[in-house]
């Protein structure tokens, strides 16, 4: 399950709503003076009258504008491509607000010939119609969003080992640098509602769907940040170097933890780290960790764990 907004059917809408989900895609025209219409609406925009007929066109047409939009509109449309929001007008003469696919931003020119593209946006079959140049091979399209697999943990290049006893090679990995990203994992509802069940946090912004909807400011249920930071177990952040020489490895806890932002429900996350500080203590030496977890395609961090690693 997604935050993710949707259409709603209503009696008039949802034959063009049914249309799609079957791979057609239905326009109303006036019967009295075969004027086209779009949106769905009880009566003819031009003459007035409500003798209307749906009937299936080809969905050509042309942009008429668009906007690229750099800075998701919402979390939920977060992505590792920009959102490229335009209004297309059919060869029938009507204009429909939607997103263009498969093209580069450098590609598009108002005026140029656009196509029809279904989506698949969730697991109960819903398709919205996307639009793309008439020269992209892309007919259908599916956006639902799932979990990846996870990377085999020999992938990747070899590591570069460094023993705890050396620890001027140890310091030497202090950067302000982040690593590469870690493989995605996707936080659903269902981890939601099993992280609530385990912890004892039921709360309604993050168990309850249709409240969330509602009341939340985020418009549907979010992940707890104690999940999201514990997500970072499932993440292979793809590091440079491998610590050897050691008796003990603890987890000691974390020097700074904040969640800046929300996960929305349906989200993938990922998240990338670097060494912080390398020192030397009675006990054993002392790593610290920045690690950072993102919403994919956000650039402000859901968490900021300063994670203390201690090497004996």
């Amino acid at each position: 399950m997604s935050n993710k907004p949707m259409p709603l059917a209503t009696a008039i809408s949802a034959p063009f709503w049914d249309g799609l989900k079957h791979g057609r895609i239905l326009l109303q025209q006036c019967n009295a003076c075969q004027h086209w219409i779009f949106y769905p609406r009880r009566h003819c925009s031009s003459c007035l009258s409500h003798d209307l007929s749906w009937k299936q066109v080809s969905g050509a047409g042309t942009l008429y504008t668009y906007t690229v939009a750099r800075v998701p509109t919402l979390p939920e449309f977060a992505s590792a491509e920009p959102q490229i929001l335009a209004v297309v007008e059919l060869d029938e003469g009507v204009r429909m607000n939607t997103t263009l696919v498969g093209l580069d931003p450098e590609q598009i020119e108002v005026g140029m010939r656009l196509k029809p593209v279904r989506a698949t946006v969730n697991a109960d079959g819903a398709v919205l119609l996307r639009y793309t140049g008439v020269d992209v091979p892309l007919e259908e399209r599916d956006e639902v969003v799932r979990a990846p697999e996870a990377p085999a943990a020999e992938s990747g290049p070899p590591k570069r080992k460094i023993d705890v006893k050396d620890i001027d090679a140890l310091k030497a990995l202090v950067t302000g640098e982040f690593s590469d990203w870690s493989n995605q994992v996707l936080v659903d509802q269902e981890l939601i509602n099993q992280f609530a069940e385990l912890s004892g946090d039921s709360y309604w912004i993050h168990t309850d769907p249709e409240r969330a909807r509602k009341e939340s400011p985020f418009g549907g249920t979010i992940a707890h940040g104690a999940l999201v930071q514990v997500l970072m177990s499932r993440m292979q952040v793809p590091l440079s170097f491998e610590v050897t020489g050691f008796t003990n490895m603890v987890n000691y806890g974390s020097e700074r933890l904040r969640f800046p932002s929300p996960v929305p429900a349906g989200s993938l996350v990922h998240s990338r780290t670097r060494v912080k500080s390398v020192e030397v203590l009675p006990r054993g030496t002392q790593m610290v960790l920045e690690c950072n977890i993102h919403v994919v395609g956000q650039e402000r961090p859901a968490v900021i764990n300063d994670l203390v690693i201690l090497y004996m």
